[in-house]
């Protein structure tokens, strides 16, 4: 029979360290995958059945937030650039207003999507894919009704 300290050095590897120095660092074997494959977010598969890091849950809720700031911003370019296709500096214009357009929003979806994952985060909610689906798209959503809206003329 094995002794205790046979067994537990199983669950312990020894590499050396890359400076050559005769110490060695230790890393236990636990596995703390999270699932930050773009593949992963768009088949809304997860390693598990819920994103439980902080890192996993705004990185879903980022990249759902982007993918459907991509779409809005890419069909709004494509109608600005047949609507002022006849302006003499109709292209310019659409470039420049799609562009700054889509940084404020990418730049806003990054602050908005560390706050929802930290909230999940702090009341120890697991988050299920399709709600970060739900969340990401719920922001662009968001973002456009307010565009479109006067609320921030009256402010």
């Amino acid at each position: 029979m094995p002794s205790s300290k046979a067994r537990h050095s199983d669950s312990i590897e020894r590499r050396a360290s890359p400076g050559g120095g005769g110490g060695g660092t230790m890393s236990t074997s636990r596995d703390y995958s999270v699932n930050l494959s773009v593949q992963q977010v768009l088949s809304l598969w997860v390693q598990g059945a819920t994103l439980q890091h902080f890192a996993e849950m705004w990185y879903w809720v980022f990249l759902w937030c982007l993918f459907s700031s991509l779409f809005v911003h890419g069909a709004v370019g494509l109608l600005m650039l047949v609507m002022l296709q006849r302006h003499k500096r109709g292209r310019l214009i659409t470039l420049v207003l799609v562009s700054v357009g889509f940084l404020a929003s990418l730049s806003g979806g990054v602050i908005t999507s560390a706050a929802v994952a930290g909230v999940y985060r702090v009341a120890g909610k697991d988050m299920a894919p399709l709600e970060a689906l739900v969340l990401g798209v719920g922001q662009t959503s968001l973002s456009v009704v307010i565009s479109f809206s006067r609320i921030l003329a009256t402010l």
